[in-house]
């Protein structure tokens, strides 16, 4: 009878200490910041960011943001203000970003959260294989949608960017046309014969020139006046075409 007396005596006092030890685990649970809800602010904070970056931009896309999942384990003291979010560096909000999640209450924390900011934007790609040395036409290439955050060599987003230059180097179908892979094609060559525009307000002469050397658009080359057997410098405008300040 003692015996049975002490057993029953230590099961009420194991099911009370088993009670007691679950009250303190939900009590202790209520007081933590759950992941969750640092992912929800990483969100909000990076929305209001990217929003801002691109208006400020003036660019014309759509984004997508992905906060990594944290350790479901993580706990943190309940922060009693708002947590703040803020930039781990000063980059712009593309590509791969960390954010700062902080408590800066009477038991202040930080925690890291990366994230992905996907940028899509109309870029120019190339319609077909393409040789190194073929000089662009409409043909080769169109405009497509490209996240634009993964694009470290750059990218261009008008076609009149593109056409008339000559590739550097072979592309791919779909490749995206960076800058790197062109250079502007010669539109006059040494020895040809170009047409010399000297320009003064609403004033234009012309008369024949020319060219001394190869030129391409924007350029400035010597030319040599064929009316006056004078050699000047004047800016490469168009095939056959340059221009000189008078």
């Amino acid at each position: 009878m003692t015996i049975f007396r002490r057993s029953r005596q230590m099961l009420c006092g194991y099911l009370l200490l088993t009670a007691l030890c679950a009250m303190s685990q939900f009590a202790h649970a209520s007081t933590m910041s759950h992941p969750d809800q640092l992912i929800d602010v990483t969100e909000q904070f990076l929305e209001r960011a990217v929003v801002d970056y691109l208006s400020r931009s003036s660019i014309d896309a759509r984004h997508e943001i992905a906060v990594s999942r944290l350790d479901p384990r993580l706990r943190l003291n309940q922060c009693d203000q708002p947590l703040a979010a803020s930039f781990a560096n000063s980059a712009p909000p593309i590509g791969r970003v960390t954010i700062r999640v902080s408590c800066e209450g009477n038991s202040p924390w930080s925690v890291f959260v990366p994230a992905q900011v996907r940028l899509y934007r109309e870029v120019v790609v190339a319609n077909r294989s393409l040789l190194r040395d073929t000089v662009l036409a409409d043909a080769d290439v169109s405009l497509a949608e490209r996240d634009v955050s993964n694009l470290s060599q750059g990218y261009l987003t008008r076609l009149d960017e593109v056409l008339g230059n000559k590739l550097t180097r072979p592309v791919q179908p779909d490749q995206v046309i960076a800058p790197n892979l062109m250079e502007l094609a010669k539109v006059v060559r040494k020895g040809d014969q170009v047409v010399i525009t000297a320009r003064s307000g609403s004033i234009s002469v012309r008369m024949p020139g020319e060219a001394m050397t190869d030129g391409v658009p924007g350029k400035q080359i010597p030319v040599k006046n064929q009316r006056s057997g004078r050699i000047i410098k004047a800016r490469v405008t168009g095939p056959g075409q340059v221009e000189v300040a008078m």
